[in-house]
């Protein structure tokens, strides 16, 4: 997992409430178990129509926004049932943060885990980010002072430190495992030693 410290780009704003899993991944997409590659489906009946031709009305199809690194979106994203699916065909197209003003909690953790960084803020907050969008102008996350930097204003957020620290050197689940090895390796060796019958063929 790359780490995560500092991110500018020019937000793409999704004002809508209760953006389900589904909504973000459908499920006819979940057949695979590879990370990559999800990103073309990423909101698929909002950016194609039937016949899969793109749709010129839905924001993630316009310059700059299809190229952003960060989401802004309403209330309760990631609802809807448990697929990591959903934070992975986020983080194949392109996007490294969302901003709301609340997330499902599955969805929000599953998020941490595959280098996402999910930013809560007020509903005022995100109205003024979203607005900020609209002139196609660059804002900055930076991880480490836990802000959000657009114009000559900044947005203060609050994270896990765990999390936080997590993002910023790039730990997944597998890594923080591997960060014990010399002890697993010890409580092994100990345990062949005390009961070895465990190990026998």
């Amino acid at each position: 997992m790359d780490p995560f410290v500092t991110l500018a780009s020019i937000p793409a704003p999704l004002p809508m409430i209760n953006v389900d899993t589904d909504m973000i991944i459908p499920k006819q997409f979940l057949k695979t178990i590879k990370r990559s590659g999800l990103g073309i489906n990423l909101f698929h009946e909002l950016r194609y129509d039937m016949q899969g031709n793109i749709k010129n009305n839905f924001v993630l199809n316009w310059d700059p926004y299809k190229n952003s690194k960060i989401l802004i979106t309403g209330a309760n994203f990631g609802c809807g049932s448990s697929r990591e699916h959903a934070p992975w065909s986020l983080l194949d197209f392109g996007f490294k943060s969302i901003i709301a003003p609340s997330f499902a909690d599955i969805f929000y953790n599953n998020c941490f885990k595959n280098g996402i960084l999910p930013i809560t803020i007020s509903e005022e907050e995100i109205k003024e980010l979203s607005e900020y969008s609209i002139r196609k102008e660059e804002i900055s996350i930076m991880l480490e002072d836990q802000k959000i930097l657009f114009g000559n204003k900044e947005i203060k957020f609050e994270i896990d430190q765990f999390k936080k620290k997590c993002l910023i050197e790039g730990l997944d689940d597998i890594a923080l495992s591997l960060e014990q090895k010399t002890k697993i390796e010890i409580f092994e060796k100990d345990l062949k030693s005390s009961k070895p019958w465990i190990f026998n063929d």
